[in-house]
């Protein structure tokens, strides 16, 4: 019988890797094994390369790089909506490269929040990002609404998970909009977007998905699927860098309205040096971009798509969950002693990519964890999360971080450090 808790299993594993190539793409840091790859991708050769390209742009052409040059920038962030539309099952024009995520969900939500008679509330979640609901309350104060009252939080039952049959109750008639993650940042929890999608349509809701956590790491089909929206940045599963640029998906049904928030790039190409003060709108997503775009935050995207096109999303599912799923049960086997509680779905429909493992401890396990090397992702109060990447990530670091998670608990490593988190958790 094999035995999965012994190097070789995990060392065979890699050997059979299709993907394993692409670790070879990527700065790794020596004797660290990096497991935070859903808060922030590391950064690989390619994405280097094309900052660097675009920086030479400026250097040699300056404002000639916007139409000149090895990637002008004028056009920057459609070829890269073109190049991410297949990550998220999208019509090239449906997805534009623009903003940052809580600037383009407000775009967003200026846009489609249209209340009217009794519809006036909007529909989210209690374990939603909480940037995402600060928006939100944002939005409902600037069209005059108490946030108390207008927006809905659809509860957990367990602090982990929120049923679908929970979110479905609650698309009442005063909803005008529905806004909820692909995935929950918390525990992993993938939402089934195509059934909340037809049953907003049914009761003639709007309703917009958060992919931070998804984009990158799971297929998309939110053209098939008709949402009308989307929006997530491209700094975790996509490696585009801190801070780098987000984007966004349009449905196309929609071309030809207004944004909500009307900017100088929104503006259809061709007329936009026009200089006329009738805005133009772009007929396509491009519509919803507000300002110029950040060239040197979104240049290192165009390398990093690259990968992605030649990986496969499907290929990066089928081993991201396979990681996962060989981390879930080296948990139970190796620290079933040391009173963890895995926070995610065991089912890999309903799992993104990270595992979460919930402990009273976790705040001074994950320093731990940073001393011995590995660098995870702490949420409070007691969460733990760990993400095997499929480009960078092997299976005998995952092997690895769960002997060393064995080792501080048995040894009780932990106790040096005060159980609270540091500024960036």
């Amino acid at each position: 019988m094999v035995d999965l808790t012994t190097r070789n299993f995990a060392r065979n594993l890699d050997k059979n890797d299709a993907l394993a190539t692409f670790r070879e793409e990527f700065y790794m840091k020596p004797d660290s094994i990096y497991m935070d790859g859903n808060s922030l991708g590391l950064l690989s050769k390619r994405a280097e390369r094309t900052l660097l390209e675009s920086l030479e742009d400026w250097k040699h052409l300056g404002i000639d790089g916007w139409t000149q040059g090895t990637h002008p920038w004028f056009f920057m962030s459609e070829r890269l909506g073109e190049m991410m539309a297949p990550l998220v099952g999208a019509f090239p024009e449906e997805v534009i490269v623009t903003g940052s995520t809580t600037v383009n969900l407000h775009q967003l939500v200026a846009t489609f929040y249209k209340p009217n008679g009794k519809r006036t509330k909007i529909l989210a979640d209690e374990l939603n990002f909480p940037s995402d609901i600060y928006a939100l309350q944002s939005q409902l104060r600037i069209h005059g609404y108490d946030p108390e009252e207008h927006l809905i939080r659809t509860k957990s039952k367990d602090g982990r998970y929120i049923e679908e049959d929970d979110i479905i109750a609650a698309m009442s008639e005063e909803v005008a909009l529905i806004i909820l993650p692909t995935i929950y940042y918390r525990s992993g929890q993938i939402l089934d977007m195509k059934r909340l999608t037809e049953e907003a349509h049914k009761r003639g809701i709007v309703i917009g998905f958060d992919g931070c956590h998804s984009v990158g790491a799971i297929p998309h089909s939110f053209s098939e699927w008709d949402v009308d929206f989307a929006y997530w940045c491209n700094y975790k599963h996509l490696n585009a860098g801190p801070g780098s640029v987000a984007a966004l998906f349009v449905n196309k049904k929609y071309f030809g309205i207004l944004p909500g928030l009307a900017g100088w790039f929104g503006s259809n190409k061709e007329k936009q040096f026009d200089m006329e003060h009738t805005f133009f709108p772009a007929g396509s997503a491009g519509a919803f971009q507000i300002g110029t775009p950040h060239v040197l935050s979104t240049a290192p995207l165009l390398g990093s798509l690259e990968m992605f096109a030649e990986a496969g999303i499907e290929n990066i599912r089928v081993k991201s969950l396979s990681m996962t799923n060989y981390l879930i049960d080296l948990i139970e086997k190796e620290l079933c002693d040391f009173e963890f509680i895995i926070g995610s779905p065991r089912e890999g429909l309903r799992r993104g990519a990270h595992v979460s493992l919930e402990h009273k401890e976790a705040a001074r396990i994950c320093k731990a964890l940073k001393e011995n090397g590995v660098i995870p992702d702490f949420r409070a109060p007691n969460i733990i999360r760990l993400a095997p990447i499929a480009l960078y990530n092997t299976y005998e670091e995952v092997w690895m971080v769960v002997q060393i998670l064995k080792s501080i608990m048995r040894d009780k490593q932990y106790e040096k450090y005060k159980n609270e988190r540091e500024v960036v958790a």
